[in-house]
């Protein structure tokens, strides 16, 4: 465990660069992109193009590891109490107003908040507990399933059409 008065300000200070943070509820760990507000971690999801949100539930706990945003290796784990923001309350409304500035490649910048409020949850994960400690173990695990697939090679013969192309110019 880390010190008393050290532990709250490493779990701040490594959630707040980290561009990323590993969230472990009743299912598998999954990397979400959060902010970090009011002592917290806040997260959007769940809606049909948000990243998701799933087993993490209002009242829930949740296990955070936090990497390193330069080289990528855990630098905290903390216990987090799940928190999910009703729409339109003063607390989501604070969060959202975050949450929309960190978006990145939004489609619908302008009605962003209001698709939230209707399709998504906010939640908010506020740290109980924390530990510097590492595991033994690597913690690596099979890739979960989905439905994006990796590109296919470049046909052939596209490498000589851009090449036409250039050669007009």
């Amino acid at each position: 465990m880390t010190d008393p008065q050290l532990g709250p300000a490493l779990v701040e200070e490594a959630t707040k660069k980290s561009g990323l943070i590993w969230v472990r509820g009743p299912g598998p760990a999954r990397a979400l992109w959060h902010i970090w507000h009011e002592g917290a971690a806040c997260l959007v999801g769940d809606g049909p193009v948000e990243q998701p949100l799933p087993g993490l539930a209002d009242g829930s706990t949740a296990e955070v590891t936090v990497r390193s945003k330069d080289k990528g290796g855990r630098l905290v784990t903390w216990t987090a109490a799940v928190t999910e923001l009703p729409p339109h309350t003063e607390a989501w409304e604070r969060a959202v107003a975050e949450l929309k500035g960190k978006r990145l490649n939004a489609t619908d910048a302008d009605g962003m908040t209001e698709r939230w409020a209707r399709e998504c949850r906010v939640l908010r994960l506020a740290p109980q507990d924390m530990t510097t400690e590492l595991p033994s173990d690597s913690l690596a695990a099979v890739p979960l399933p989905t439905a994006a697939t990796t590109r296919l090679p470049v046909p052939a013969s596209l490498g000589r059409l851009l090449l036409k192309r250039a050669k007009k110019r």
